[in-house]
């Protein structure tokens, strides 16, 4: 017998047939499944698929939002040995015709009648995409539209349909592929990692050895399940642990689900912890004055109890009593905000930042940064509840090594790393060394303790003209810790000085000029005032004065308008596509040379 993802799912299930193990949230009720229950829908939806001419090798496209459904057919469809390529339900028609031709799939399910109609428009200009299942389907389907409900049903009606099912997870090797992930297209067109049943695995029980986790806990799912961090931390993980897992209504309802899920574990991203920053600041600066004193007296004092946790100061009978009195007046209300159970986040994706990880910590709420790639299934370090250094990603996971290379790339080998790129074999031999090393193009150090630190990506570094070279992603981190920063996109190749795009925040800049007796009709008229620039190259000045003279900011242009998925700025990931961003700005940049 093979240990693969599908004979995990079903252990699990076996073991515990009636705990709870998702949840969807709809309309702010919640609708429970069972792991055996779970298991069950698996099996019917399996049957149906097979009988719907799906077989072993098939790639298969996976495009909804997180949905008790999108966890059934991912299962299902690894049972038959099926490929399976997540979506993000973000995606326009066009890219996700890019993944369909790319990986040659030949059947989509999609979530509702908004991504009905994009696979509609995908089938006619990808001839070998032949089926679409659909979740929540319309009134009328077209001819190669069929519902989901309709191929459970049909596999219902399969006799000895459960017996099949077991004998035919035993059978997939663990080196099969389990599925095609597509890179989020940062600086080219997407590539899709090949991982396996392993690949995948050998991450989860990584995980499991250094995160306890385990039945009684609470996942709460927000993040894409077509992102690999979300799909392998929130789903595989959560189910190989036997806890339940929530799905967010939506990302709007993330604040109230926590409420109703009240979360152990969670993952997330920097986005998360930087909105949540922001609102808990922003509702602190309209309390009275005196609640304001209260709140910041007690952040203070919470801050230097952190550090006493963290090691980093010694506590004293004095600073025990302070903190303690802060946490009645201040600090539970904020950890209430998570839902008031939660052991720790983990966060991935992008930098975190250390001080949104001592800013948080303050409040008794840890949060556990890791890093991690698509490449590489994807943990390849993350820090521990119980040993942990905020500014780094922690150590690397049982059974993966890392180490650097002389120019500073972080390189990484072990059972986690893909087989490579479906159908480009020069990119893969590019990526993975013949020693087995996949070459993360990240830039890092690994201190004495062998906490690893990510400090730049190799293909961002910034070679000015004098020869000087600037990692723009530490110096980018640290000005969006400005309440008046969203984003900010450092250049400079080739030229003599750092220029910028900025992104203000705009509410709190709106905020600001009206205090400033600033009265305007629109974002372009505020990025416009020079009291507005003025406000932005004083934040610049006081968060960067430890930098040299070369890497600091010396000319930016604030944008009158946030980036976005749509316009093309951010991936599906939320990353910044900074090439694109050279691309798109190229007038205002060059202004800026001048």
């Amino acid at each position: 017998m093979h240990r693969n993802l599908c004979t995990v799912f079903a252990e699990q299930a076996d073991k515990q047939p009636q705990h709870i193990a998702l949840v969807r949230i709809l309309k702010g009720k919640t609708v429970p499944l069972t792991y055996g229950e779970y298991l069950r829908r698996v099996i019917h939806l399996s049957a149906g698929l097979q009988a719907t001419g799906v077989s072993f090798g098939d790639r298969v496209l996976l495009l909804s939002e997180n949905r008790p459904e999108w966890a059934i057919a991912d299962y299902a469809l690894l049972s038959l040995g099926a490929i399976v390529v997540p979506v993000y339900p973000s995606l326009p028609a066009n890219q996700i015709e890019y993944l369909a031709r790319d990986s040659g799939a030949r059947v989509i399910l999609v979530s509702d009648e908004k991504q009905y109609r994009k696979a509609i428009e995908v089938s006619k200009a990808v001839p070998q995409l032949e089926t679409i299942v659909v979740m929540d389907p319309p009134a009328q389907l077209a001819s190669n539209a069929v519902s989901f409900a309709d191929i459970e049903q049909r596999g219902a009606d399969v006799p000895d349909a459960e017996r099949r099912f077991r004998e035919r997870i035993t059978q997939i090797p663990p080196d099969h592929i389990a599925t095609f992930i597509y890179t989020s297209g940062t600086t080219g067109e997407p590539k899709g990692a090949m991982l396996t049943h392993h690949n995948l695995l050998s991450n989860v029980d990584a995980s499991l050895q250094i995160i306890d986790a385990g039945p009684g806990d609470v996942f709460l799912s927000f993040l894409p399940l077509s992102h690999v961090f979300e799909r392998m931390g929130g789903h595989f993980t959560a189910v190989a642990c036997g806890a339940t897992v929530y799905y967010c209504e939506t990302l709007f309802t993330i604040a109230r689900d926590m409420q109703i899920a009240r979360p152990t574990v969670m993952l997330a991203v920097p986005r998360l912890f930087e909105s949540i920053r922001d609102r808990i600041m922003e509702s602190v600066t309209k309390q009275p004055s005196l609640r304001r004193r209260i709140f910041h007296w007690a952040f203070r004092n919470a801050s230097k109890a952190a550090q006493a946790v963290r090691g980093e100061r010694r506590w004293t009978p004095w600073l025990r009593l302070k903190h303690r009195l802060a946490d009645r007046l201040v600090l539970h209300k904020v950890r209430e905000l998570t839902g008031g159970r939660l052991r720790f986040f983990v966060s991935g994706g992008a930098a975190l930042g250390k001080h949104n990880a001592e800013f948080f910590h303050a409040f008794g709420i840890l949060i556990l940064e890791g890093y991690g790639l698509t490449e590489t299934s994807p943990v390849v370090a993350v820090n521990r509840p119980n040993d942990y250094r905020f500014g780094t990603v922690g150590k690397p996971i049982p059974g993966v090594e890392v180490r650097i290379a002389e120019d500073g790339e972080v390189l990484v080998r072990g059972p986690n790393v893909m087989l490579g790129y479906y159908n480009k074999p020069a990119e893969t031999a590019e990526a993975i060394d013949p020693d087995g090393w996949f070459h993360t193009g990240d830039l890092g150090l690994l201190d004495a303790d062998g906490f690893l630190r990510i400090t730049g990506r190799k293909k961002d570094i910034i070679v000015l003209a004098n020869g000087k070279n600037v990692a723009p992603v530490p110096i980018e981190e640290q000005l969006k810790t400005s309440p008046y920063i969203s984003e900010a996109v450092l250049f400079g190749d080739e030229q003599d000085v750092i220029t910028a795009l900025i992104v203000p925040n705009f509410e709190r800049t709106r905020e600001w000029a009206k205090m400033q007796g600033l009265m305007v009709q629109s974002d372009s008229e505020l990025v416009a005032l020079p009291e507005v620039k003025q406000l932005i190259k004083r934040e610049i000045d006081r968060l960067t004065p430890h930098l040299a003279e070369f890497e600091k900011v010396r000319r930016f242009t604030l944008l009158d308008h946030p980036f976005s998925i749509e316009t093309g700025e951010l991936t599906p990931t939320l990353k910044v596509r900074r090439h694109f961003i050279k691309q798109r700005y190229a007038k205002e940049l060059e202004a800026m040379r001048r």
